[in-house]
């Protein structure tokens, strides 16, 4: 009968710290036109693709395996994972007793009666182990092992995220460089044209054809491209330095490819935006920000109910050293004990209004990480379709405008209605065009990169 009576308590205990705790459930999130435009439920998304594959420049990888291993932010986000498992272990082990030894000796002085009289000395000695353990009756050690693991994965998709980034910088700069490279080349084989015009205008002017004032214009028409020379050549050390920073070394030359060679075989697949939920580091990284919220609530409310308490503590104590270890000075005791909060100042009542208003901010972060994630994508599909668009009016406006330069050229030999600015202004427009036109492979290119990283890939 009282072993009924034990079972019927226990149960009863269980079924109310049910009603204490709640399981965690995922929130609906509506994910239905997250991407702007994008009406297709193919699965198959770029994301699943490693960053190996999706970068067949062997160059480029070289680079990106070297800045995942010595980049100094990946390298503090992997010290906030072994912080986080600690506190997941500490969580564990909550779940069991503590045990702590004693060993000590006290002398005491004492008079009698008190203030005046006879002075008696004693000495006392101690040794014993003392073990405590408190009873998860309302799951609130269940719960805070719980926080402490989604702590642990929230923590481990923030370092992902950090290495998506990382690839897509070191992606997105190593492009850069490989942009001004062309532009570079371009400018200079402009320069070498342009000063071997200054020598045909010479001869013109020597043949009565043209005046010295085109010599002039001719010649300030070189030096425009060779003065844009310099601070291209600065832009590429910034940006060489800037991809040393990511990689984790000091700065100097990165060793590249050129933008010619660059080729983008795989077809750019977005997935479902339903799939972002297990594709994008930052969004899976605020729901288990969402997950530690709801628990931390679950722990606030455990605090309103009473906490069970067993100790236990035993060993040797004596006034005498002779049968301080012997059987005369061993003792032990156990008691069990139950702690109601009756009034602690509203400190209970705070610290679950608390957990609420973080939990319910973390479900708004989660709402507002999937918004972003959907608006990168849309913004980046459109970037690439745009800029592809731009290349191919590009092309026809680069051979018109060679067109221009070449007629303004013959003109200017055989008709003396020509001026010599007509060709000046056009050769200005072809080198803007052709500067142009490697910006517009550098748009297209960097949108890919965002694509790939909207759409959370590099985690594998």
């Amino acid at each position: 009968m009282k072993n009924k009576f034990i079972g019927a308590v226990v149960l009863t205990i269980l079924a109310a710290s049910c009603q204490v705790t709640k399981p965690y459930q995922r929130p609906e999130l509506t994910t239905q036109g997250l991407y702007r435009g994008e009406s297709s439920q193919d699965t198959i998304s770029v994301a699943s693709i490693s960053w190996k594959q999706f970068f067949p420049d062997t160059a480029l990888t070289q680079l990106i395996t070297r800045g995942l291993e010595q980049n100094p932010d990946l390298r503090i986000a992997m010290q906030h994972i072994v912080a986080a498992k600690a506190s997941l272990q500490l969580s564990k082990s909550a779940f069991l007793p503590d045990l702590n030894g004693t060993l000590s000796v006290k002398q005491s002085k004492l008079a009698f009666p008190q203030g005046f009289g006879i002075i008696s000395s004693t000495t006392q000695y101690d040794l014993g182990l003392g073990s405590s353990w408190e009873a998860d009756i309302w799951g609130k050690l269940r719960s805070a092992k719980r926080g402490a693991l989604a702590g642990l994965l929230r923590t481990e998709e923030a370092r992902k995220a950090i290495r998506t980034e990382l690839i897509a910088d070191i992606a997105g700069n190593y492009y850069t460089l490989l942009v001004l490279d062309q532009q570079l080349a371009i400018l200079e084989k402009t320069k070498k044209n342009r000063f071997a015009d200054v020598k045909a205008v010479t001869m013109l002017k020597e043949a009565n054809i043209l005046n010295g004032a085109a010599i002039s214009q001719s010649e300030a028409n070189a030096y425009a491209a060779e003065i844009a020379i310099p601070a291209l050549k600065n832009q590429i050390r910034e940006t060489e330095n800037a991809l040393n920073l990511l990689l984790g070394q000091p700065s100097g030359a990165v060793t590249r490819t050129t933008l010619d060679q660059q080729k983008a075989n795989i077809p750019l697949k977005t997935g479902v935006p339903s799939q972002l939920l297990q594709n994008r580091p930052d969004v899976k990284q605020a729901e288990y920000a969402l997950w530690e919220a709801f628990e931390n609530t679950n722990v606030a409310k455990t605090f309103f109910y009473p906490a069970l308490t067993i100790t236990a503590n035993g060993g040797f104590t004596s006034f005498n050293f002779q049968d301080w270890l012997t059987s005369l000075g061993l003792f032990g005791n156990v008691a069990a004990g139950l702690t109601q909060p009756i009034f602690n100042r509203g400190a209970n009542k705070a610290r679950l209004a608390t957990a609420k208003a973080r939990q319910e901010q973390a479900a708004i972060e989660l709402q507002k990480s999937m918004l972003i994630a959907g608006r990168e994508v849309s913004d980046a599909l459109y970037a690439y379709e745009t800029a592809g668009e731009q290349r191919e009016i590009r092309v026809k406006q680069l051979a018109s405008l060679a067109k221009a330069v070449d007629a303004n050229r013959k003109l200017l030999r055989f008709s003396s209605t020509t001026n010599y600015t007509d060709v000046l202004t056009s050769e200005q427009n072809l080198l803007a065009a052709e500067l142009d036109a490697v910006n517009d492979r550098h748009r297209q290119w960097l949108a890919v990169i965002r694509l790939y990283h909207a759409l959370g890939g590099g985690t594998r």
